[in-house]
């Protein structure tokens, strides 16, 4: 890539640098021709003036004198013939005698009628730029002179030019590859680093983070979002491998207490003890249990968005039917306030949600209290809670109690329940874009607070008469 970003930035560079030099190196020789012309002209006019009168009357010595004057200030060709063509005076090199004739020369024949000439032309040493004045005198055309002037001045002066631009676009195209080098580094090099913590990252180092650059945007967002994929596959290695090993260990517990009781109930063979059996099925119903925990724990962490608004009177009504039952074997009131609402959820989730807080509740209700489940709107969101009468729990037990596998005390010490509970309804809540919280109930307990996104009520079905 960063070959690419150079070949691109000198190409622009080299198209805008002959853009500009070719169009100034042509205007430079232009310029430099046409004020050798201007030149020529002004001093040919400037001889004509001083020798019309000279070449009128036939003075060729004053007619020389001028010539030679002016060859040897502008270090041009002089050339002065009559109205016959005659040369009269001249002076530099290739330039016709004096004596000689200069009839069919086209620009002093053109000059002897009245015409001026200018332009390029070919002599024996070479192209020269010549201008060819007729000379006036009082009011006929007495003759011409020609002044030229060799090229090469003005093809080395146009050669200096062009080495100057040659050099100058040399020396933009080195800074420009510089400052190009320095800029597809700084673009190459956030991708260099994305492709190593990438490889990095394939080949298991969950550590690696990329820096995060300030320039381009682009670049930027894609570190931020490596970097927060890697931490969340960190996150959730680290929470499989964590749950892995607590379900071993949890798991470990019920199996040794299996093997034990089906190891005494093959050593007393046809005469165990009925008690072992039952312990040991006691312990298959324990492990069966903890199964479905997990299982249902897993489902939760892979949990769909939610889907459908759900009405919570009716919901919560349905719940304590399904537990009032299991409430009143323990002399525990189930009691519920909830007002008109609705919330955005999966179906079913709700319904585990709260079956798995009943559980809770009722587990440390004391006999005679009350269950007491209450939903109330708070802005945009529905706070669903869930009291109970039993201990509560202190501020430490609280931060750890959405940790998989905690148990309370007396929970550990009854060995009720494996300690998924408030895991499961935190993976459900969270996956229905909600949050839950533990706070003191009123009653000296414990309140579960959940808040879920508010929904409108469902139209009611009306039924034709």
């Amino acid at each position: 890539m960063r070959r690419r970003l150079l070949i691109s930035y000198l190409s622009i560079t080299c198209f805008v640098l002959v853009a500009l030099a070719l169009p100034l190196g042509l205007v430079y020789g232009q310029s430099q021709e046409r004020a050798l012309t201007n030149r020529l002209q002004s001093d040919g006019f400037a001889l004509a003036l001083r020798a019309d009168e000279p070449l009128a009357q036939r003075d060729t010595a004053t007619l020389t004198g001028l010539v030679h004057e002016l060859a040897a200030q502008t270090g041009a060709g002089v050339v002065v013939v009559d109205e016959t063509g005659r040369v009269l005076a001249s002076a530099g090199a290739h330039q016709p005698p004096p004596g000689a004739s200069t009839a069919g020369v086209a620009d002093l024949d053109a000059a002897r009628r009245g015409h001026r000439v200018s332009g390029r032309r070919a002599s024996p040493g070479g192209d020269v730029l010549a201008v060819t004045v007729p000379v006036v005198w009082r009011d006929g055309t007495v003759g011409a002179l020609r002044m030229s002037s060799s090229l090469s001045v003005v093809e080395h002066a146009v050669e200096r030019n062009w080495l100057l631009l040659g050099g100058l676009a040399g020396l933009i195209a080195l800074i420009v590859l510089l400052v190009s080098t320095l800029l597809a580094r700084s673009f190459t090099r956030p991708l260099a680093e994305l492709d190593a913590g990438a490889s990095r990252l394939g080949d298991g180092d969950l550590g690696v983070r990329v820096e995060v650059p300030d320039d381009p945007p682009e670049l930027r967002r894609l570190a931020r979002s490596f970097n927060t994929t890697a931490e969340r596959l960190d996150s959730l290695l680290g929470s499989q491998r964590a749950f892995v090993a607590d379900a071993s260990h949890q798991l470990r517990t019920p199996l040794a207490a299996l093997r034990l009781r089906l190891e005494n109930v093959e050593a007393d063979g046809p005469h165990h003890r009925p008690e072992d059996l039952d312990g040991a099925l006691a312990e298959v119903q324990r492990l069966t249990a903890l199964v479905e925990s997990l299982l249902v724990l897993t489902r939760a962490e892979d949990a769909p968005a939610p889907s459908a608004d759900v009405a919570l009177g009716p919901l919560v009504e349905a719940r304590l039917d399904a537990w009032w039952a299991v409430a009143a074997e323990r002399g525990v009131q189930l009691d519920a306030d909830v007002a008109s609402l609705a919330v955005r959820s999966e179906p079913g989730r709700l319904e585990q949600v709260l079956d798995n807080l009943l559980s809770n509740a009722l587990d440390v209700a004391p006999r005679g209290s009350s269950v007491r489940v209450v939903a109330r709107p708070v802005g945009e969101r529905v706070r669903l809670e869930v009291h109970d009468a039993g201990p509560g729990m202190t501020l430490e037990q609280r931060t750890r109690a959405f940790d998989r596998f905690w148990r309370s005390p007396s929970a550990r010490r009854d060995r009720s329940g494996f300690g998924l509970g408030l895991p499961i309804v935190r993976r459900l809540v969270l996956a229905d874009g909600g949050a839950v919280t533990l706070a003191d109930a009123a009653a000296g307990g414990l309140a579960v607070i959940v808040s879920l996104p508010a929904a409108p009520l469902p139209a009611p079905v009306r039924v034709p008469v």
